[in-house]
């Protein structure tokens, strides 16, 4: 599972793009018991998520035209410039070019060639998260997209990500792991094909732990979210749900299996 120790192609930085940051900040504070503290005013309205006095993610508002409230989950890069070439030279896209963060890190925003948006993050004061896979941090990322397999090809041509197969019902499924390290140790995330519903798109996913997934989910209904998928259980993995904030941003849920 995620940790907070990156190397090339982690996990390191997530964050809430939204079109009323205070709205969402008592949703999430109230679902998963977040307080959210203000960069400052040189910050545009940009914020952390904590839990526990540790930074779980990132709040701020839609910037980019036409966007829709969503999730973003960024990936450490080495060379952010180097990183950037490769996903164009891949058939992907560049939405963002990298820049400064106020000395914290470089950032990029950019698309996968089936459209999935994702981030850059190259660590400068700020590593990234400082915690995750802890009660109600990021646990997982899942990567809904027609071709997989292309997927897979192009995210290694970027970072060196190892997928492995894992049989689910009725699909198979592609667990990744970052390029060093024994597999299932360095696994943080994985790769699904999408269902083929009108309304699903391409996307990043990031899956929070839940400790009572079921109670998470009313909570999120209870304070003006969407129950997307019902809690389930599935075998070897755990009890999922997938949810909806007030203003559309997906997140899922998922209580481990104790004996992973």
């Amino acid at each position: 599972m995620l940790g907070t120790d990156f190397s090339l192609g982690s996990p390191n930085w997530l964050d809430l793009g939204s079109p009323d940051t205070g709205a969402a900040a008592a949703f999430y504070g109230a679902v998963l018991g977040w307080q959210f503290v203000s960069a400052g005013p040189e910050a545009g309205g940009y914020g952390f998520f904590r839990a526990d006095g540790k930074t779980v993610a990132g709040l701020g508002p839609l910037t980019e035209e036409g966007a829709k409230s969503a999730w973003m989950i960024h990936f450490k890069a080495d060379d952010i410039q180097d990183t950037v070439s490769a996903v164009t030279a891949g058939g992907g896209t560049v939405r963002t070019e990298p820049m400064d963060v106020m000395g914290e890190g470089h950032l990029a925003q950019v698309t996968d060639p089936q459209g999935a948006e994702f981030a850059l993050w190259q660590p400068g004061k700020t590593a990234g998260l400082e915690i995750a896979s802890a009660p109600n941090t990021l646990l997982w990322a899942e990567l809904h997209v027609p071709d997989p397999l292309a997927a897979i090809a192009f995210y290694e041509g970027l970072f060196g990500w190892r997928s492995q197969d894992m049989q689910a019902p009725g699909m198979t499924y592609r667990v990744l792991s970052t390029k060093d390290g024994d597999q299932q140790d360095a696994s943080f995330g994985g790769v699904a094909p999408m269902g083929g519903g009108e309304a699903e798109r391409p996307r990043w996913v990031p899956y929070f732990h839940a400790e009572d997934a079921d109670a998470t989910a009313a909570a999120a209904t209870a304070n003006g979210g969407t129950v997307l998928m019902p809690a389930a259980d599935v075998p070897d993995v755990g009890r999922i749900a997938w949810l909806a904030d007030p203003f559309g941003a997906e997140f899922a849920l998922l209580k481990p299996d104790p004996r992973m």
